[in-house]
């Protein structure tokens, strides 16, 4: 029996704990969400699988860090993509190369629609301060949850809160991925039927030098206004270079498939290894995904109520389904405009008017991040 017992002390039965047990749980239910209910399974599967690591007793196989004598572990050699800066930005390159920047070229002033989305931002920063719960740097960082955009969200954390990384993350991401079911019941609530059937002109076609002379020019400008936000908003604007002059197709194949692929595995297990036990089970996590959802009603809210405002003052109305889609969840929010004004009107297309908000909140989340980033020291 004593030897029995040996052996048990041996393995990594004897260091398991309840909390982990829990987590297990939790980890469950994320994978639950992927690969059932399939929202957004290529982040949060490995979100969950690198959770499942953190919350087993492995820590000093997987994360040891390197001494002189021995190498680090294989993982901590892979979240210092996370650490070092690389890995948002690397995103960032991705979305711009997917991203089709010309239905807010043809229809600039939707850009208002994205900058009062990201009002959602500002409200949970200020509402964190207000549960003294939070210091400011971890207030900032839960903001920026609001703009529903995952990367910048992981970048704002691990430059203000890295110790809430892994509660901030699955919180963007997991109401990143409840967008169809959160947005609908706030656009409805805040308009019309009448308002829900508004048909919007057909945009413009955009040439491609437009194309390619806006992501110089914007890119340059959001640079020199917020500087702070230059890892995100320069790999953001150089993937749509890539993606509208014509004469890259190979990066612009790499960009939009193997590196975005490849980083997003990585980031999701980095995130996930964040996520143990003694970090993850704390009073502020729950503050954290309840904040997550007020964000995200606010975020909503404050884009159709701007459309409603703008309407007042234009002859040429706009639909103020699509301010909802100024948050940064490109296509999906886009899409969730598309399919509530096609509940009202079967006829009526929003989707590319849709688009234009979209990418503005991937801008104006990127730049609210590099503002707390330079006024709050990271």
């Amino acid at each position: 029996m004593e030897s029995l017992l040996d052996v048990l002390q041996a393995t990594g039965f004897a260091a398991l704990k309840l909390e982990m047990v829990v987590m297990w749980l939790i980890i469950g239910g994320l994978l639950y969400l992927a690969v059932v209910k399939q929202f957004e399974p290529l982040l949060l599967v490995p979100i969950a699988l690198g959770a499942l690591l953190a919350n087993l007793p492995i820590h000093e196989f997987i994360l040891q860090e390197p001494t002189a004598e021995t190498a680090g572990g294989l993982f901590y050699y892979i979240q210092m993509g996370v650490k070092l800066e690389i890995f948002p930005p690397l995103i960032f390159l991705g979305v711009g190369a997917l991203t089709d920047f010309g239905p807010l070229i043809a229809n600039p002033r939707t850009l208002l629609l994205g900058a009062a989305a990201q009002f959602g931002i500002f409200a949970t920063f200020f509402a964190a301060v207000g549960m003294g719960i939070f210091t400011i740097n971890e207030a900032a960082a839960i903001g920026i949850i609001g703009g529903a955009d995952g990367p910048t969200s992981i970048f704002v954390a691990n430059k203000l809160a890295p110790h809430l990384l892994g509660a901030i993350a699955v919180a963007a991401y997991s109401y990143m991925a409840l967008v169809p079911v959160i947005q609908p019941p706030v656009m409805r609530l805040l308009t019309t039927e009448k308002e829900r059937k508004i048909r919007m002109q057909s945009l413009r076609r955009v040439s491609k030098v437009e194309k390619m002379v806006f992501a110089i020019v914007v890119m340059s400008f959001c640079l020199l206004v917020v500087p702070a936000a230059a890892p995100l908003i320069s790999m953001l604007f150089i993937g749509n270079f890539i993606r509208e002059n014509g004469v890259t197709e190979r990066l612009l194949h790499a960009a939009q498939n193997e590196i975005i692929n490849i980083v997003t595995i990585f980031l999701g297990l980095t995130v996930g290894l964040k996520m143990g036990y003694d970090k993850f089970l704390d009073p502020k996590t729950l503050g954290i995904l309840l904040l997550g959802v007020i964000a995200f009603i606010i975020a909503t809210a404050s884009g159709v109520l701007m459309a409603k405002l703008m309407n007042v003052f234009s002859k040429n109305k706009i639909n103020p389904l699509i301010g909802s889609a100024g948050v940064s969840a490109v296509p999906m929010a886009a899409r969730v405009s598309q399919v509530e004004g096609q509940k009202a009107d079967p006829r009526n297309f929003l989707l590319m008017h849709a688009m234009g908000p979209n990418v503005a909140g991937v801008i104006g989340s990127a730049l609210a991040a590099g503002y707390f980033i330079a006024t709050l020291g990271g």
